[in-house]
């Protein structure tokens, strides 16, 4: 099964082998091998086609992508400067999800819109790792439009405090 033909409703038994890969891969003390991991994973719950990780940094107020399951379009290790509005403050200041259901929900909140929507993505699920009150990185789930949905956030959630060691460690690097 691709990620891109990921069916909305999955059984619980998916959802343990998913949880229970992604802990193993943990166990390795390996940023790369976990991240990849969570990829396959959330392509086999919740669904992407685009799966990338940005880390934040509050002192340089910059993102840097951590990786990406589309090096190509999107490289690790690209900074970017933040800039204010809306989304920063729901994911990074409020440590909430975000969801996009639309081009337009993306076009309101990326300024690299287009390149997205060129890779079929429509849509984007954004999912805040969080540590002692503070937004260290996000999830960004992106898939086809109307595709996240309010019930795959806590499962989202729980994957994606598995990336706060490797964060916290950067000798897992």
């Amino acid at each position: 099964m691709s990620a891109g033909s990921v069916a909305h409703d999955i059984d619980n038994d998916a959802i343990v082998q998913a949880l229970q890969n992604v802990a193993d891969a943990q166990t390795h003390g390996n940023a790369p091998v976990l991240y990849a991991a969570l990829d396959h994973a959330l392509a086999h719950t919740v669904g992407h086609t685009l799966f990338t990780i940005l880390a934040y940094d509050p002192v340089t107020s910059e993102s840097a992508r951590i990786y990406s399951n589309m090096p190509e379009p999107y490289p690790t290790g690209a900074k970017k400067p933040l800039a204010g509005g809306p989304w920063v403050d729901i994911v990074l200041k409020r440590g909430e999800s975000y969801i996009g259901r639309t081009r337009d929900d993306l076009a309101s909140v990326f300024a690299d819109h287009e390149l997205i929507a060129s890779l079929g993505c429509e849509s984007v699920l954004n999912v805040p790792v969080r540590w002692r009150g503070q937004t260290l990185a996000s999830l960004n789930l992106l898939h086809t439009q109307n595709w996240y949905r309010q019930d795959q956030v806590p499962l989202a959630r729980a994957f994606a405090q598995f990336v706060l060691p490797a964060l916290l460690d950067p000798q897992t690097a």
